[in-house]
């Protein structure tokens, strides 16, 4: 049984399909474990929560030294060859909807759909001020599942006590 004061907090600095998932599932898992989570999503993790991008979220395979192609299934050998496919016209939208594809063949939600989930559960999310007054952005760009905006100083105060997990 958890103990009743752990408590966790997420940094979601990225907006790449590939970035979130980390977050979302150990945060889930938290929840189901009685750890009190707390995200934050700042820079392109804003991308996240925002709700003209959450369904666009893609994975990039270009420059991503991880990124393998023998991942989807296609022979690559021991060449450096996944960086060069990646710059290739489509593997961007061919990487994604892979990616995608098998997350549905897993069963795992979509970000928007675990945005929820984690929201209804009761983590607490919210968006960076700096950011959304750099970008631009307004409250109503984001999904009603965010908790507000906040200052850095702000999240620091609501977090003090927790596992800090920068993504």
């Amino acid at each position: 049984m958890a103990d009743e004061n752990r408590k966790i907090a997420f940094i979601c600095s990225k907006g790449d399909l590939d970035m979130a998932y980390p977050a979302l599932i150990m945060s889930w898992a938290a929840l189901g474990n009685g750890i009190d989570v707390t995200i934050f999503f700042t820079f392109w993790g804003l991308d996240l929560v925002n709700k003209k991008r959450v369904d666009k979220l893609e994975l990039a395979p270009v420059a991503n030294t991880s990124f393998k192609l023998s991942m989807m299934g296609l022979p690559t050998g021991n060449l450096g060859i996944p960086n060069v496919m990646g710059a290739l016209p489509g593997m961007t939208a061919f990487a994604s909807w892979f990616m995608k594809k098998k997350m549905d063949e897993l069963e795992v939600p979509p970000v928007r759909e675990y945005i929820e989930m984690l929201h209804d559960a009761g983590a607490h999310l919210y968006g960076c001020k700096m950011t959304v007054d750099m970008f631009d952005m307004k409250e109503e760009d984001f999904l009603d599942e965010l908790d507000g905006i906040v200052t850095a100083g702000d999240f620091m105060d609501m977090t003090e006590g927790a596992q800090i997990i920068f993504i």
